[in-house]
Formats: C-alpha cells, structure tokens, sequence
C-alpha cells in the first residue's frame, strides 16, 4: 500500500512538473517569436514582406528553444516546488515521511526524459529548419549559403565574383582548408559554361590567391583539342576570394548536422585533414545534456523546497536562477576550451553537468539534514 501511494505521489509531482514546463516554453515561445521576427526584418531586403519574416522566424525557433532548454527546465522546478509549497503539499510530502531526494526524484527522471527526447527528436529538427534556415535566408538576402562541402570524394569549396565562378575540389587538406592536396580547380562563366581547368599537386592559400605547384592547365572554352593546348607549369599563381575563416566558418555550426549524422560526419573532417574539434565537443556537449537538465532541477529543488512562511522566497529564487546561468556559463567556457583544444573534449562536455548534481546534491542533504 505504502509503495502505491508512493507511486501515486510521484506520478502526480512529475504531472506536475510537465504542466509547469509546458506553461514555461509556451510564455517563452510567445515571446521568443515577436522579438526574432523584428530581428529578421532588419536583416531583410525591404521586398520582403509579412511572410518571409515569419517563415524565418518560425525555421529559427527550434534552435532558439533548443538553446534555452535548461532555463525552461530550471523555471519549471522553480515553479512547481513553489506552488507545492504555497498550497503546503510540500509539508504534507514531508510529513508523510518523504525526504527531499523522495520528493525532488520524479521531476529529475522527468527532466532526463525530455532531454533524451529533445536529443532524440528536437536535435534532429533543429538542424533540418537551422539548414532551412541558412539557405532561405541566404536566397531572400542574395548572399552565398555555402562556400564549403565534404564528400566521401574529398572537400569543395567555391570561390569568385559575379563574372566568374571557381569550383575546387581537393583530396585532403591541412587542418584550416588552406593548404590542399591533388587539388582541381573546375573556373566556369557567369552562365556555368567551363573555361578551364587546372591540376595541381598542392595549392597554398596566401593573401588572396592560390599558390598552386606541379600545375597542369587544359583551356576548355575556345580550345578544339583541350588536351593539345593542356600546358604544364611549376608553378602558378591564381587569384582568390576566400580566406581562412570563410572556409573554417562555412562548415557552419555543428547544430546543423543531426546527432545521428554527426559521428559520420566528424569521420568525414578527419579524414579530409580537420581536426573536426568544434564537432567534436558539440557531440559530447549533447550528450551530456540530459545531465544537466537533472542539474538544473536539483539546483532549483535545493533552493525552494521550503515553507513560504519562512521568508526569503525572492532571495531564494534568485540565487537558484544564479547559480543555474552559473552552471550554463561554465559548460559555455568548457565548451570553448574544448573546442580550441585546450582541455579534453570529454571532460569539458562531461564535468560540469556531474559537478553540478553532486553540488544541489549536497545542497540538498544539507537542507534535509539542517
């Protein structure tokens, strides 16, 4: 009997908790929604009307909720623990016998349950509508959404100015993208007729051009026999738009590539010559984010499971929405050191989510204790 009614507890405290965070994300999504589309509007040509600001608003969403899942999560015990204790459930909860951990373990098991969901489910729709997104927005703008992409057969990339466009593909490449191996360069006219084409063994971007060695060149346009007129040189230079942080950058976020793609992926970077080390930590960092989920819960447990009539309720909530953004800023500062290779990528992805539990943990019992 007592462990049905143990049951029964449990399932009505995570019924709770899931209705808090349902009315968390709905406030924040009506607000979320307003404000990106009065961002996409300054970004936009002034043809573009109602529609287009809203479908851009709508494909960024997910993103911009994915982002903010731990905050959802952190308000939401915030207020369920609040309400409990307002209505004084919570004096019930302990009088029967309940402790704290009893008490805080169904919205814990709940808030690892959305963040596998939103691994699962939610990560996957981001970077479809965040892919959607960057291409929709670069056709309403009139800018390029890509200047790089990587295929079994090696990495791409495009380069050059309205008259003319340069497609190059290299075998392999040094960790930035600008140094390239057994390289083509396929050079095509305004209306994608092939001009010409080049071989080299290595090109070496350097101030704006391509410094190619072993180079053979075929004259397509305007040439009867491109292999007659082919010519060979030791070395050639050939002038271009790209720099070393339009390659790295155009790889564009590791949110763009779904969690089931992105070990392939990763694969993919390593063996054309990257380190892949921004991908990598962003895996790790979603993986681990269930864990902080049920950290954000605890921490905002530790701090409201008490009587109102005992005071400092505002000062409370305060420092659990403190200590929460701390937690949220220490993995933002892990995660750049893992991205630049400072510090491992597991124990940047993996270590503030377990210290902060074991740090509402030790709240916790204190509270219980005290």
């Amino acid at each position: 009997m007592a462990e049905r009614s143990g049951m029964i507890l449990h399932l009505y405290i995570a019924r709770r908790f899931l209705m808090a965070f349902g009315i968390v994300t709905a406030v924040f999504v009506a607000i979320l929604l307003p404000i990106d589309m009065a961002d996409q509007l300054r970004g936009l040509n002034e043809g573009e009307g109602f529609t287009a600001v809203l479908q851009l608003a709508l494909l960024n969403l997910p993103r911009s909720l994915m982002g903010l899942l731990p905050l959802f999560v952190m308000l939401a015990t915030l207020l369920l623990f609040l309400g409990l204790a307002r209505t004084s459930e919570l004096v019930v909860v302990r009088a029967a016998g309940r402790s704290a951990l009893a008490a805080a373990a169904s919205p814990v098991v709940v808030a690892l349950i959305i963040g596998g969901l939103a691994l699962a489910l939610l990560n996957p729709l981001v970077a479809s509508t965040a892919r959607q997104f960057e291409l929709t927005r670069a056709q309403m703008t009139g800018g390029e959404s890509r200047t790089v992409s990587l295929t079994q057969g090696g990495l791409w990339l495009r380069q050059g100015t309205g008259s003319e466009q340069t497609v190059i593909r290299a075998r392999a490449t040094n960790s930035d993208g600008t140094h390239l191996f057994d390289a083509s360069f396929f050079t095509f006219d305004a209306n994608g007729l092939l001009l010409e084409r080049m071989d080299a063994r290595e090109a070496v971007l350097e101030r704006g051009a391509w410094d190619l060695a072993d180079v053979r060149r075929w004259p397509i346009a305007g040439s009867d026999n491109a292999e007659a007129d082919a010519r060979t040189f030791a070395v050639l230079t050939l002038p271009s738009t790209l720099t070393a942080e339009q390659i790295r950058d155009s790889f564009g976020n590791p949110e763009t590539v779904s969690i089931f793609d992105l070990p392939g992926f990763i694969r993919q970077l390593n063996d054309a010559g990257f380190a892949a080390l921004q991908h990598r930590t962003w895996f790790q960092m979603q993986l681990s984010s269930p864990l902080v989920m049920a950290a954000m819960v605890l921490i905002g447990a530790g701090f409201t499971m008490r009587h109102t009539r005992f005071g400092k309720t505002g000062v409370m909530v305060l420092a659990a929405i403190l200590l929460g953004f701390g937690v949220v800023f220490i993995r933002r500062f892990a995660e750049v050191l893992g991205e630049t290779g400072q510090v491992s990528v597991t124990l940047v992805a993996w270590t503030p989510p377990i210290a902060a539990i074991l740090l509402a943990l030790g709240f916790l019992l204190h509270t219980e204790d005290g």
